[in-house]
C-alpha cells in the first residue's frame, strides 16, 4: 500500500507542475480517491485554495497560473480575450505596475464557480464567443488565427490568448457600459499594425452590428493603413440607428451616437 501510494505521489509530482491548481473532477480522473485527497492534504502534499481544488504547496498561486491550469490540466476552452489580451500584448496604456485588476476570458462553456472564489487580487469576467462571434465560439483553437500562444509561466507553458485583431472586437463589445469610449480610442490609435486578411474574416464573422460600425468609425478616426485594404461593401451593417452616449452626436455615415469631444478625426 505504501509503494501504491508513493507512485501515486510521483505521478502526482510529474503531472501537477508546482503552482498550478486541478479539481476534484481532475483528480478523480487519474485515480485518486476522496479518502486518498484527503490523505494527501493531512500529510502536507497537497493544499486546497478553496474547496473542491488542489495544488502542491510550492509555487505561489497567480492569476497567470490559474489560466494555465484551466486551459492545459481541465482542458477549458477559455481564451484571455479584449482589454486582457491587449494588455498582455503591449497595447494597453492603463495597464498597471501591479498588472491588470480585472481578466477577460472567452469561451462557450463557463468557468467552474470556484473560479471566482480563489483568493486573488483580480476579478474574472467571462464572456460567452458565441454571442459576438458566429463560428470563433463554436471552434476555438489556434487552427482559425484568431488565438496565438504566448509565454506564461514557466511551470506551465503557454497561456493562449486571443490575437490583436480578435481582442480588438471583443474590446469594442465592452463599449459603452463596461468600457470608455476615450480609453478605447487611445487603445485602437496604437492598433496601426494588424491584419487586414484576419480582420476582414472577423467582419464577417461578428454578430454585433453596433462592434462593426464601431469598427470603421475607429478605423477612419485614426485612419490606418490596414483600413484600405478591408472590402467595407462585403460586410453587413445593418439598419438603423445605434444610441450609444446619452447626448452625445450622431455618426451621419455610421448612424451611432458618440461622444461630442470625439468629433474630429485625430
Amino acid at each position: 500500500m505504501a509503494e501504491q501510494n508513493s507512485t501515486k505521489l510521483n505521478y502526482l509530482e510529474r503531472t501537477l507542475p508546482e503552482g498550478l491548481l486541478v479539481d476534484a473532477g481532475w483528480m478523480e480522473r487519474h485515480g485518486y480517491s476522496t479518502s486518498l485527497r484527503s490523505q494527501y492534504v493531512s500529510g502536507g502534499w497537497l493544499v486546497q485554495p478553496v474547496r473542491g481544488t488542489y495544488k502542491r504547496p510550492l509555487g505561489e498561486l497567480s492569476w497567470e497560473r490559474v489560466v494555465v491550469s484551466l486551459q492545459k490540466l481541465l482542458e477549458s476552452d477559455l481564451t484571455l480575450g479584449g482589454r486582457t489580451a491587449l494588455d498582455l500584448q503591449g497595447f494597453s496604456h492603463y495597464l498597471s505596475q501591479s498588472g491588470p485588476s480585472t481578466i477577460h476570458l472567452y469561451g462557450v462553456k463557463p468557468p467552474p464557480g470556484w473560479l471566482s472564489k480563489l483568493p486573488l487580487k483580480v476579478t474574472f469576467r467571462f464572456h460567452r464567443a458565441p454571442v459576438l462571434f458566429k463560428s470563433l465560439g463554436a471552434a476555438p483553437g489556434l487552427q482559425d488565427g484568431t488565438v496565438r500562444q504566448l509565454p506564461g509561466p514557466s511551470e506551465g507553458g503557454p497561456m493562449v490568448v486571443s490575437t490583436p485583431e480578435r481582442a480588438l472586437f471583443e474590446l469594442l463589445d465592452e463599449l459603452p457600459r463596461h468600457e470608455s469610449f476615450h480609453q478605447v480610442d487611445m487603445l485602437v490609435e496604437g492598433l496601426r499594425t494588424l491584419s487586414p486578411k484576419r480582420l476582414q474574416f472577423l467582419l464577417a464573422d461578428c454578430r454585433s452590428v453596433k462592434v462593426k460600425r464601431l469598427f470603421f468609425w475607429f478605423a477612419e478616426r485614426h485612419q490606418h493603413p490596414w483600413l484600405k485594404q478591408i472590402d467595407q461593401a462585403a460586410v453587413d451593417l445593418g439598419t438603423g440607428k445605434r444610441m450609444l452616449v446619452k447626448g452625445g452626436r450622431l455618426d451621419p455615415k455610421y448612424l451611432i451616437t458618440v461622444p461630442q469631444d470625439l468629433n474630429a478625426p485625430v
